[in-house]
């Protein structure tokens, strides 16, 4: 057995107490994290301030809207409408960022969140926000939005051992929501400071945090500008490599290699999409499509709203208990990546999505706040358990030169799915039928889990032999190439 093996470093570990801690590393991951390299933890930081921006958002976003006296029904279709401009904007980036370049993208991105910032904190005008919603990067359901997720979870399934990528996932996904965490309670309590204390009007104090969330965007471009050219993809590095040869290469080359005919212009760009992975695509947009449109009906702007204005929970009050139930969440993807070595991806996800989603649609029908929070805290213990597993099992799935465009084609289509639904969210709230979006969004979700046990129990382990495989030819030939150079 290999001593590089993570199983037979596990069979050589001593039984003593150092044995047992390196063990308790192994299980919750932290070994992975830290061998992973300096790229993986500049996006798992790049993940924890998006999401911390997002947060801040997120807690925000309804009641800004509201304090500007837009209708519910308008802000349900400002949310809605947002995500549809995060569908058309996400899906042409990631379609062409392993030819443009990943990192490019990525800082693009960065710009377009910081635009989105400076403009929510200078202008109240109902059109103009929604133009900068759409075009720009604002997560109306405190979830990923914008290009970063696809991208970055391509890069991270390239730069990562398949034997360490759910381990990876968690860590990624759970530096999101501690982010994200931080961000509710650090801007529950700032806007207490400022309208408490300071005596500042609502939207004033609001438009203070938009200017953070402009200059988290700043943030987020320095960190990208430090990635190096190993996020790219293949086909991007070969190019880079090609273009530094061609400067060094005599013009007079009797032995040069015949390059195979390349596609030109648009085409260049675009991915190639094997007809092997068209039906696994398919069949995963449809379950995710019902996934989202379930979480679609009561994202987290929406039951942040729900407790301020059902229960009057202030605003520092609503950020610490948000902040408690991302922490949950963030603790649980730990959990998950330990059962997902045992048990696998698929029933992980499954298993623990699940009983989230009964506790999800309970939220809306108790009268009293103790026992409607004890259900939202219940919800968001299990509920991104399957986060980890669910990226881990994607990057197994699909091939590895098709990973930034199907991961950018499955968000793309999460997106519109869940842009559904705060427009009957709204709706239904301005109808006091709130209590109907929890009891629909965890119904959908549940079913969601069903399909998924039902099309893919067995998927996985396929995929898992036929990439092991595909890995080993890959060092095989790697290693034939260096004889040969020798």
């Amino acid at each position: 057995m290999s001593e590089d093996s993570p199983v037979g470093t596990m069979a050589t570990a001593p039984a003593g107490g150092n044995g047992i801690v390196k063990r308790i590393l192994e299980e919750m991951g932290l070994v992975s994290l830290y061998a992973s390299s300096r790229d993986v933890k500049l996006l798992c930081t790049q993940r924890f301030i998006r999401m911390f921006a997002y947060g801040i958002s997120t807690l925000i976003l309804v009641a800004y809207l509201d304090a500007l006296q837009i209708s519910k029904t308008e802000i349900g279709l400002f949310m809605t409408l947002t995500l549809v401009g995060d569908i058309c904007i996400s899906f042409i980036l990631t379609l062409f960022a392993d030819a443009l370049g990943r990192k490019a993208i990525l800082a693009l991105g960065a710009l377009l969140m910081t635009a989105s910032g400076v403009i929510f904190a200078l202008f109240g005008t109902y059109w103009i926000l929604l133009i900068a919603a759409i075009i720009g990067v604002i997560s109306p359901n405190g979830n990923e939005i914008g290009p970063f997720r696809a991208i970055e979870e391509s890069i991270v399934a390239h730069l990562t051992d398949p034997r360490n990528r759910s381990d990876i996932y968690a860590w990624y996904s759970l530096f999101g929501l501690a982010g994200a965490a931080c961000g509710f309670m650090v801007c529950g309590w700032v806007l207490q400071l400022l309208t408490e204390t300071l005596k500042w009007d609502l939207i004033r104090s609001y438009r203070v945090v938009y200017l953070v969330y402009a200059a988290i965007g700043l943030l987020k471009l320095a960190l990208t500008l430090f990635l190096s050219h190993a996020v790219e993809s293949e086909k991007k590095q070969q190019q880079l490599a090609r273009e530094t040869n061609n400067e060094t290469t005599p013009l007079l080359n009797g032995n040069a290699e015949i390059v195979p005919q390349r596609k030109r212009g648009l085409r260049a760009l675009l991915p190639d999409i094997s007809n092997e992975s068209v039906s696994v695509v398919i069949n995963l947009c449809l379950l995710f499509a019902l996934d989202s449109f379930g979480s679609g009906l009561a994202p987290l702007s929406w039951i942040t709203y729900y407790f301020k204005y059902k229960f009057d929970v202030e605003e520092g009050k609503l950020g610490s208990i948000f902040f408690v139930t991302q922490l949950l969440a963030a603790a649980s993807m730990i959990v998950a990546s330990s059962l997902a070595k045992r048990f696998g991806n698929v029933n992980t996800m499954i298993f623990t999505h699940f009983p989230s989603q009964i506790f999800r649609a309970l939220i809306g029908v108790p009268n009293d706040v103790r026992l409607a929070l004890l259900f939202c805290i219940l919800n968001s213990s299990t509920q991104s358990m399957d986060t980890g597993p669910r990226s881990a099992f994607l990057a197994t799935i699909i091939l590895p030169g098709e990973r930034t465009a199907v991961m950018g084609t499955v968000n793309v289509v999460k997106t519109t799915a869940s842009s559904l639904g705060p427009i009957i969210t709204g709706i239904l709230v301005d109808h006091n039928l709130f209590w109907l979006c929890f009891v629909g969004s965890g119904s959908l979700k549940a079913i969601y889990d069903l399909g998924l046990l039902a099309f893919f129990k067995n998927k996985e382990k396929e995929k898992e032999r036929e990439e092991r495989l595909r890995i080993q030819r890959d060092e095989e030939r790697r290693r034939d190439q260096a004889n040969q150079a020798d």
